[in-house]
């Protein structure tokens, strides 16, 4: 069972020094989808939608840390999980990643992907979609 979370903004920005403490260590209590993303990139803005509409569908059950590349050092990161393309999405769960896509997709490949990442049927059919 997925566990929610009212306390924390189910969207929020994320940087380099922030990242191992607001995405992989809390990734063990909630999943956590990241959005590597570029302010130039024209895809990154279409998938952006899309991505809010998932998180906000799920209610809390699951949430999305943005990370903008070209901000600071955070290309580091982008290193470190060799991104190649760009947007590129991560799923945390756990403390480890469980999957990831690179491009923009429409709301139902990206409901799709994550409940498929998250668990069963039967989790598909608690949230409604």
């Amino acid at each position: 069972m997925l566990l929610r979370s009212n306390t924390r903004p189910p969207i929020f920005s994320v940087d380099l020094a922030q990242f191992q403490a607001l995405v992989v260590e809390a990734s063990n209590q909630q999943p956590i989808l990241v959005d590597f993303c570029a302010d130039w990139c024209s895809a990154c803005h279409t998938l952006s939608p899309h991505l809010e509409r998932v998180i906000n569908e799920l209610d809390g059950a699951i949430r999305l840390a943005r990370l903008e590349i070209d901000g600071g050092e955070n290309m580091k990161l982008a290193a470190l999980y060799r991104l190649r393309a760009f947007p590129t999405v991560i799923l945390f769960q756990g403390g480890q990643e469980r999957g990831r896509f690179s491009g923009a997709r429409s709301t139902h490949q990206v409901r799709d992907w994550v409940l498929a990442r998250l668990g069963s049927g039967e989790e598909h059919r608690h949230y409604g979609v």
